[in-house]
């Protein structure tokens, strides 16, 4: 297999893919997934900057880079790596899961795409109409929902490793395409309503977004304790992996644990930094909304407070 010329320079050895498949270096799909997804953002933001609208560069900056990890994890050497050690996998997934999601949400790009569509008019339904009906739909309602979000998350590690699943899907390339893109539409669901960055049908307040965060986090630790202390090969795709990579598969197994129990707590911070901050500039934009309302009316609230105390004390002394 040519690994010459694309992808990331890795001090990794040469080796020959098993089980008949015929994988390059990188995903295509992936590739112009990315393209596209870059493509869109941009031209939206130069969009809003042309009628005189400003985008926090920030925003601009976490989307780039949400997509650049996909790109690493999926359109470089790193996916080849992939198909046969079990710890490179864990990577691509840990990362297609948990941090890209978080990175891309941060970018808010429905919030971008509600203000760079233009309206399609009275009556007239165009790709603005679309987004904000799916956005108040029943279907998104249910799938973005903490009930269903929260056990498909945890689902997602213990149905697909401790069955043959993985193995089945691991058999051809459709297979293994499936499986990483349902890790980052999981990374999605998950994230989004407790980002709360963009619009959807579910913004709870920042306690119980803290909460949801911290009930799907302690199932990945667990997950990844029980794959370190695994005795035997849990999958038959990494049982076997090539010799000119000097392995062993018990032992990369055991890396993979440990790689998915250290990136359980990643996330975590991220998020928790991120909450805390828009909780933060929540309360001072309503403390500033409080300012101006009472400078408009003379502190009628601060007034009418006033004089109930002193109607307190006046009775007091009655």
């Amino acid at each position: 297999m040519d690994h010459g010329g694309h992808g990331m320079h890795m001090d990794l050895p040469p080796f020959t893919l098993g089980r008949g498949l015929a994988y390059s270096s990188g995903d295509p799909f992936f590739l112009i997934g990315c393209v596209l997804l870059l493509a869109l953002y941009g031209f939206a933001v130069v969009r809003l900057h042309r009628r005189g609208d400003r985008w926090p560069v920030g925003r601009t900056a976490a989307f780039a880079t949400g997509v650049l990890t996909v790109g690493l994890t999926m359109c470089t050497r790193l996916n080849d790596y992939g198909m046969v050690m079990f710890s490179v996998h864990m990577v691509q997934h840990m990362v297609l899961s948990m941090l890209s999601p978080i990175l891309l949400l941060l970018g808010a790009p429905v919030t971008l795409a509600l203000r760079a569509l233009p309206a399609a008019g009275r009556g007239r339904t165009g790709p603005r109409e679309l987004l904000v009906k799916l956005l108040h739909s029943r279907y998104l309602r249910v799938i973005t929902h903490p009930a269903f979000t929260i056990p498909l998350f945890v689902a997602s590690l213990y149905a697909l490793y401790f069955s043959p699943l993985f193995d089945f899907l691991m058999r051809s390339e459709a297979g293994h395409l499936a499986m990483m893109v349902h890790f980052l539409a999981v990374g999605l669901l998950f994230f989004w309503p407790i980002m709360g960055v963009d619009p959807g049908p579910h913004r709870p307040g920042y306690v119980m977004r803290m909460l949801e965060l911290f009930a799907g986090m302690p199932f990945h630790a667990f997950f990844g304790i029980a794959v370190m202390m695994a005795s035997e090969p849990l999958v038959t795709t990494f049982k076997h992996p090539p010799a000119s990579l000097g392995i062993d598969a018990l032992g990369d197994q055991t890396a993979a644990g440990g790689i998915a129990w250290a990136f359980s707590e990643i996330p975590s911070v991220i998020v928790l930094v991120a909450l805390l901050f828009q909780w933060y500039t929540s309360e001072q934009r309503q403390a500033r909304r409080k300012d101006r309302a009472a400078d408009r009316d003379g502190d009628a609230e601060l007034v009418a407070y006033n004089a109930y105390l002193a109607s307190l004390e006046a009775r007091g002394r009655g």
